[in-house]
């Protein structure tokens, strides 16, 4: 009985190395694709994140394009909210309407929106997978705070 159970061993010595082998790029494949889809995810929660931050400032009275430091304007708090997530805001195209923002009057809506490409915010070197060639956006609008 023991010989035989060594045969058969003895047989199957390099079934483990060839099922990994057949295994091994899907299973690869697959744990790139989970990395890749939640970089999106994340990154669509941080952009989304951005343009409530920017709309915030936008709704408010003296509300700026582009203000100085003491009194930041709407793109530099949406500037500002990416660089602190590490996303790089020059990649990022950030749209107000109307523009300026304190055009709009008592309850009129600011739309605050942001578009970035994925492969500008993906960790993965060649992103091809998921959303390779795809467009991130998220768009917030308030109604303006205003005195009337």
């Amino acid at each position: 009985m023991c010989r035989r159970i060594r045969r058969v061993r003895q047989r199957r010595q390099g079934a483990a190395a060839v099922e990994f082998a057949i295994v091994a790029p899907i299973f690869f494949l697959m744990i790139l694709g989970m990395l890749e889809l939640g970089r999106a995810v994340m990154v669509q929660q941080i952009i989304t994140n951005a343009s409530r931050e920017g709309a915030r400032v936008a709704v408010l009275d003296g509300a700026q394009r582009v203000g100085s430091p003491a009194d930041p304007g709407v793109i530099d708090s949406v500037e500002r909210y990416l660089t602190n997530a590490n996303i790089n805001p020059d990649s990022a195209s950030i749209l107000i309407n109307p523009d300026p923002p304190g055009d709009a009057g008592y309850g009129d809506p600011v739309t605050v929106t942001i578009d970035i490409p994925f492969s500008a915010v993906t960790w993965l070197p060649m992103p091809r997978y998921l959303v390779g060639g795809k467009t991130l956006s998220a768009t917030t609008v308030m109604r303006r705070e205003t005195v009337q």
